[in-house]
């Protein structure tokens, strides 16, 4: 199994990639469209701002290969901030135009500690996994949540989440695993 972990020049790309090497996947850290349209799943990860990553996807070409991709029925993923990438808009950065592959935006988080970092149950599966995030997905495709806050969204064959797997120990492992065994 091959995944593309798209590389926008900031994240969490090599940790994601490590983890999910650790399953057996053969993984290719890329900035190519190429790569993202053959890959057998695809990965958008997430650490840092909003404008320069949608920037830096548009500079690459990735943010029409990722839309190509989800329109032809290709799993995707997107980890944190690559869930927020995926929604229509997000306020982060004053403002910033996403992929629109989710309907929603991202909004910046209003109650409680800013930014939300630790260990938190997502419902209805029960299992806790790592967040670290200062914006979240206000969008009618949630699936899951996590002390109010949309933890899972999907979309067609995009599924993105606002924890990261590749922190989360075994419960992001058996994540990743059921990610990939969509493929």
């Amino acid at each position: 199994m091959t995944v593309a972990v798209c590389d926008y020049g900031a994240g969490n790309v090599r940790s994601v990639a490590l983890a999910l090497e650790r399953l057996g996947a053969s993984v290719a850290v890329t900035r190519r469209a190429a790569d993202v349209h053959a890959a057998g799943l695809a990965v958008l990860p997430g650490v840092g701002s909003a404008a320069s990553a949608m920037e830096s996807l548009r500079s690459t070409g990735l943010d029409a290969a990722l839309r190509e991709r989800v329109a032809a029925g290709k799993p995707t993923l997107g980890i944190c901030l690559g869930l927020q990438l995926a929604l229509e808009e997000s306020e982060e950065d004053g403002g910033v135009s996403g992929l629109g592959l989710v309907p929603g935006r991202a909004i910046r988080l209003r109650d409680g500690r800013v930014p939300r970092i630790g260990w938190a149950t997502v419902e209805p599966e029960g299992e806790a996994f790592y967040f670290a995030h200062s914006y979240a997905a206000e969008t009618p495709a949630a699936t899951a949540r996590s002390e109010g806050i949309v933890a899972v969204a999907e979309a067609g064959s995009f599924l993105g989440v606002q924890f990261h797997p590749e922190k989360s120990g075994a419960a992001g492992a058996r994540f990743l695993e059921r990610c990939l065994s969509r493929v």
